[in-house]
């Protein structure tokens, strides 16, 4: 497309250019999350595919529809799948499909379309969209099964970080367990060990960066040790690996700078821990990432690298 070369062109942050574009970073994300979707799909079956699908095409036509009706030009950039994946795989094995698609629409129209579109959001899409559910169903939000594959005979199990979780075996067996995904909890809890392999596959490629999801995963394991916990269960129980590589790395929700992220990353280890053990919820990840998207600006501002040959203003004599 031809434009004037002295036109100025003002969009918002990022404004560093990687080599990638937006198109390519997402879908980038979506082929990091198929190792991961597959597992939940081996171990929960139909109902993940029923969820993983409703998530992911409700993101899409929201966003397409409202693009039209607010007159906008719509472009398949992939942040809409994107963000119906990650929703899906935050979700219970069982949850309803309608409230899947409530959830999916809330995560575009309100968390991402309402603040004027990607780029422009203050938090997170998916784990908006999380919350959302969480505070509006929380009964079914808390529905965990045992993992049975594609078996009808599902039954209803606490997950790792419940008061009430038992495991028959030893300890070691419950790392493999909780390593490979083969206990009960969210889609995007079946296997610590995929996730992990989806994000040395976005740092290879310098999708993501290091320093969030290190000092986050490194602050839980540092304060769950000091208050006696097991740090190596913290780390591969619940939600933590899905959010601290996937989620908590948005582009749009994260600091721009190293030192930003580093503040970032360890003020969401303190607030999951803070969550986990204080709390009244079993699970921290996705209020913390809220809360430190809410941050964000502020951690900007004060981690901004100053412009070289710029400094404080002397007094005049």
């Amino acid at each position: 497309m031809n434009m004037d070369k002295n036109k100025i062109i003002i969009s918002h942050a990022p404004y560093l250019w990687k080599g990638f574009s937006t198109t390519k970073i997402m879908y980038l994300v979506a082929a990091a999350l198929i190792l991961p979707t597959s597992a939940s799909i081996y171990y929960f079956g139909l109902p993940a595919v029923y969820i993983i699908l409703a998530s992911t095409i409700t993101a899409f036509l929201t966003e397409y529809v409202i693009k039209k009706l607010r007159k906008k030009r719509f472009v398949n950039d992939g942040s809409a799948v994107v963000t119906g994946l990650l929703l899906a795989l935050t979700l219970p094995p069982r949850m309803p499909v309608w409230m899947v698609v409530v959830g999916s629409f809330f995560a575009i129209a309100v968390a991402k379309e309402a603040f004027g579109g990607l780029g422009h959001n203050i938090f997170n899409p998916a784990i908006a969209g999380r919350a959302f559910l969480s505070v509006s169903f929380p009964a079914q939000i808390t529905h965990w099964l045992e993992p049975v594959g594609f078996r009808p005979d599902a039954v209803t199990a606490a997950t790792p970080l419940s008061p009430d979780f038992t495991y028959p075996g030893t300890q070691i067996q419950l790392y493999r367990d909780l390593f490979f995904g083969n206990v009960s909890g969210s889609l995007g809890e079946t296997s610590a060990f995929l996730l992990i392999i989806g994000g040395i596959f976005l740092l290879s490629l310098r999708v993501i960066e290091w320093r969030i999801p290190v000092f986050y995963i490194g602050t839980v394991a540092l304060l769950s040790y000091l208050l006696g916990q097991d740090p190596l269960f913290q780390i591969l129980a619940g939600g933590l690996m899905l959010g601290a590589i996937y989620m908590a790395t948005d582009y749009v929700t994260s600091p721009l700078t190293g030192n930003g992220k580093l503040i970032f990353g360890i003020g969401l280890g303190i607030i999951t821990v803070l969550i986990r053990n204080f709390g009244a919820l079993d699970e921290g990840v996705v209020f913390s990432i809220l809360i430190m998207n809410a941050f964000n600006p502020l951690i900007n501002r004060y981690s901004k690298i100053k412009t070289l040959g710029l400094g404080k203003k002397k007094a005049a004599s």
